[in-house]
């Protein structure tokens, strides 16, 4: 049918007065038209067939009631907020109200309490402890959470610990493991790869015995610091290196913690008697670096290992 539709076009573009451009300019403007009816039906089909319903049955899905939510072709609704001008996107959610939700909680994130959602007004289905949380959160890592579906759990252990959480006492950690960075843990890989006998004995999630997908996948572990701050890593095994890795949110650490080389990280856990559900937690110990190079009253450089002058004085 499509080549006979060509066909009969090409016969009535042949058949007028018109000078031969155009015809062909004509010509083409159909042609054009034509391939880009085409291309929507073939859209369509692949839609219906997504949604595995008839195409001749499937109707142009409408948007959503909800502010920074939209449609998705497989049947979820997407959750998005503008910053700057740019698309920042929120993740997928089974439900309208889902999405919502993550709107409005990057919306009190990104512009406060004033924001614009789909609660009126913003803060009114926000608590002052949610509110204390958003605050003390960057705005990338709570787009992590909401991506994830983590924001509804990290939220709950926030409020229970306090808005502004305490750090752990020394007393109350129960030493795991420690290990001294190397080059490659601290540069531009990534990437803290963890002692094979150290992850299997104190991590949770014997990820080997996972098949090889969600063992790559890995999944996403909290790490209390020594300031009370939550930070959250992707925990995943490594078959092409049989290594346990801990990876995304890892180099931000580095550079927030300003680590390097030789210094030591150092896990832990927190002591039931402490009161509050078990978490992991991590430190870090600073290799001394005082060795250094420096020049006497005579201006001869010294160089000192372990407090003896290698260096010497060969003019004496």
């Amino acid at each position: 049918m499509e080549q006979e539709a060509a066909m009969v076009v090409f016969s009535c573009n042949s058949g007028s007065d018109g000078s031969s451009s155009t015809t062909d300019s004509k010509q083409e403007e159909e042609e054009e038209e034509l391939a880009a009816m085409e291309e929507d039906e073939l859209i369509h089909v692949v839609q219906a067939a997504e949604l595995r319903l008839p195409s001749s049955t499937t109707a142009t899905r409408p948007s959503s009631r909800y502010k920074g939510v939209v449609p998705q072709p497989n049947g979820r609704w997407g959750a998005q907020i503008y910053e700057r001008h740019a698309r920042v996107w929120l993740g997928t959610f089974p439900d309208e109200e889902a999405a919502a939700r993550a709107y409005d909680v990057a919306a009190l994130r990104f512009r406060g309490r004033d924001a614009v959602t789909n609660r009126a007004p913003a803060a009114e289905g926000a608590s002052a402890g949610e509110l204390a949380f958003l605050a003390a959160h960057s705005k990338a890592e709570v787009v992590d959470m909401l991506r994830k579906h983590t924001y509804d759990d990290e939220l709950q252990q926030g409020l229970r610990r306090g808005s502004r959480a305490q750090p752990t006492p020394r007393w109350a950690r129960e030493p795991l493991f420690e290990k001294a960075v190397t080059p490659s843990d601290v540069g531009k890989l990534n990437r803290l790869v963890v002692p094979k006998q150290q992850a299997e004995r104190h991590f949770p999630f014997p990820l080997r015995r996972h098949s090889s997908d969600a063992a790559g996948k890995g999944v996403l572990l909290n790490f209390e610091d020594g300031d009370g701050k939550v930070w959250r890593f992707r925990y995943s095994y490594w078959n092409s290196s049989q290594s346990y890795v801990l990876t995304k949110g890892w180099s931000r650490f580095v550079r927030e913690k300003g680590l390097r080389p030789g210094d030591t990280v150092a896990f832990s856990r927190s002591a039931a008697a402490w009161g509050t559900e078990k978490h992991l937690l991590i430190d870090c110990k600073k290799m001394e670096r005082n060795n250094l190079p420096t020049v006497d009253d005579d201006a001869r450089v010294v160089v000192k290992l372990f407090g003896v002058d290698i260096a010497g004085d060969k003019t004496r």
